[in-house]
C-alpha cells in the first residue's frame, strides 16, 4: 500500500501529536471519519500501518474480544525508528499494557487487590482528602493568580501516586520530569533537544536505576506500599522477572499520574469556560461525582491503544487481515453522537457520561481506574466547595502528544475561602 503524509491523509490526526493541540479541528475531522469512513486505513511513512477505529460501538466490541485482538509489544503508536532503537539498546517494556491472555491475568492479580475500591477506601482515601486540602491551601497561598496546571494540577496526583509507591517527596521532581518525557516526548517543551526518540529512551534509562534501588530497599525493609508488593511479587512460586517488574513500576508510576493530572487540568479549564456549569456544582455539591464522569469523557487523557488481529475479521464492511494493527481512538469514541447526544456540549448533568471509554473496557480495563476516580472526586469536592470565583487568566496550552495528553498550562485568577470543618463535612457528604 502506498504511504501518505499526516497532511494528505485525514488519519494523520491520530499520528500527528500537534493535531491534538487544536481539538476543535481534531474533532471535526474525527466526526467526518465516523460518518464517512469509520474504519479508516492509515499508512503514513515512518509509522506502522493501522486501521483507525472511530465509532464507540466498534471500539467497545474490539476491546471485548481479547483473543481476536491482542495488545502485543507494540500497543502504542510510535515511530518505527523508536521501536528499532529500543530493541537495539535492549530498553524493552513489558507491562500489563503489552501482555495478553493468561500472562496478563497473572500479572494483573499481583496488584489487583491493592487497587480495589474497598482497599483504597480503607488505606488511601483519607490521605487523598488531606492532600487535596493541602493543595487547595497551596493554591490559596499562591493566589490570586497562578498557572494551575504547573503548580497544582500536575503535582497533586503525583503526590498521591508517589505516596502509594512509598517514594519520598524529595524524589518527586525527578519522577515528574521522567513521566513527562515518556508521555510528552513529542512536545518541544518536554523533549530533550527536540528529539522525541532520544527523550523516550533517556526517560526509560532514568527509571531503570531508580527502580532497581527501590526494589533492593523494599526487599530489605518491606513497607505497606505498592513498591513492596512489586519488589517481592511471585507468580507460580517464582519471583517476577526484572523486565516485568521494571515495566510494572513504570506503568503505575507514569500512567497513574499523567492521566489523572490531565483530567484535573482539563476539567478545571472546562469549568472556567462554562461558568453556568460551575455555579450549578457550587449550588449542588452532590452532583460533583457525576460531573467528574463528564470531565473524564470530555478530556479523554488516553488518546489511543493499538490491538493486533489474530485472524481475518470484518468491521463495518472492511476486511482487517490477521496481523493488521487497529488503533482504538478513545476521544473519537467518546464524542460519537450515536452514543452521546450533542457530544461537543460539556454537560455536567449528562445522564450517560459514566459510559465513557476513557479507561477502556474488558480485560484491559484500567487497573487504577478506582484510584483516578477517587482523586478527581475528592479534589473537585474540596476545590469547588471553597471557590468564590475562578476564571481563565490567559490562553491555555495543550500538550502535543498522540498517546496521553491534555492541558499543560492553565493560567487562572481566583478567590478561595479557607478550609473549614463544614466544608469537609459537605465534601464527604457529597
Amino acid at each position: 500500500m502506498e504511504t501518505s503524509t499526516t497532511r494528505t491523509d485525514p488519519g494523520g490526526i491520530f499520528v500527528d501529536a500537534a493535531a491534538y493541540t487544536h481539538l476543535d479541528a481534531w474533532h471535526a475531522v474525527a466526526a467526518r471519519l465516523r460518518r464517512d469512513d469509520p474504519v479508516h486505513r492509515v499508512a503514513i511513512d515512518g509509522w506502522m500501518p493501522f486501521w483507525a477505529i472511530t465509532r464507540y460501538q466498534d471500539v467497545w466490541d474490539i476491546e471485548r474480544q481479547p483473543e481476536r485482538f491482542l495488545n502485543t509489544t507494540r500497543s502504542v503508536l510510535m515511530p518505527n525508528a523508536f521501536y528499532d532503537q529500543q530493541a537495539a539498546l535492549g530498553l524493552n517494556i513489558k507491562s500489563l499494557v503489552q501482555m495478553d491472555g493468561a500472562e496478563h491475568d497473572a500479572y494483573r492479580r499481583v496488584t489487583n487487590d491493592w487497587f480495589k475500591p474497598s482497599n483504597l477506601r480503607r488505606t488511601v482515601e483519607e490521605s487523598v482528602r488531606v492532600l487535596a486540602r493541602q493543595f487547595v491551601d497551596r493554591m490559596m497561598e499562591r493566589g490570586p493568580r497562578l498557572d494551575f496546571a504547573r503548580e497544582i494540577g500536575w503535582l497533586f496526583p503525583l503526590r498521591v501516586i508517589m505516596s502509594i509507591f512509598g517514594v519520598p517527596p524529595e524524589d518527586e521532581p525527578f519522577m515528574l520530569e521522567v513521566t513527562q518525557k515518556i508521555f510528552g516526548s513529542e512536545d518541544p517543551e518536554f523533549a530533550t533537544g527536540g528529539d522525541q526518540i532520544a527523550t523516550l529512551l533517556s526517560a526509560f534509562q532514568g527509571f531503570y536505576p531508580y527502580f532497581d534501588q527501590l526494589t533492593a530497599e523494599r526487599r530489605a525493609h518491606p513497607r505497606n506500599d505498592v513498591a513492596t508488593v512489586l519488589a517481592n511479587a511471585t507468580i507460580a512460586g517464582q519471583p517476577i522477572g526484572e523486565l516485568e517488574r521494571f515495566s510494572y513500576y513504570t506503568i503505575v508510576a507514569s500512567a497513574g499520574h499523567d492521566t489523572t493530572a490531565n483530567a484535573i487540568n482539563g476539567g478545571l479549564a472546562l469549568l472556567c469556560r462554562h461558568q453556568d456549569q460551575l455555579r450549578f456544582l457550587q449550588e449542588n455539591p452532590a452532583a460533583i461525582d457525576a460531573a467528574c464522569d463528564e470531565i473524564v469523557r470530555y478530556t479523554t487523557p488516553v488518546r489511543h491503544f493499538l490491538r493486533h488481529a489474530t485472524e481475518d475479521v470484518e468491521v463495518r464492511g472492511k476486511r482487517i487481515a490477521a496481523g493488521d494493527a487497529v488503533l482504538l481512538s478513545y476521544p473519537s469514541a467518546n464524542f460519537d453522537d450515536a452514543k452521546f447526544a450533542d457530544p461537543l456540549r460539556f454537560d455536567v448533568r449528562r445522564e450517560n457520561a459514566s459510559e465513557y471509554l476513557s479507561f477502556g473496557t474488558g480485560v484491559h480495563f484500567c487497573l487504577g481506574v478506582h484510584l483516578a476516580r477517587m482523586e478527581l472526586r475528592v479534589f473537585f469536592r474540596e476545590l469547588i466547595g471553597r471557590l468564590d470565583a475562578i476564571e481563565l487568566d490567559g490562553a491555555t496550552r495543550d500538550s502535543a502528544s498522540n498517546f496521553v495528553g491534555g492541558v499543560k498550562h492553565l493560567p487562572v485568577r481566583f478567590r478561595l475561602r479557607p478550609a473549614s470543618d463544614d466544608a469537609t463535612d459537605g465534601a464527604r457528604a457529597g
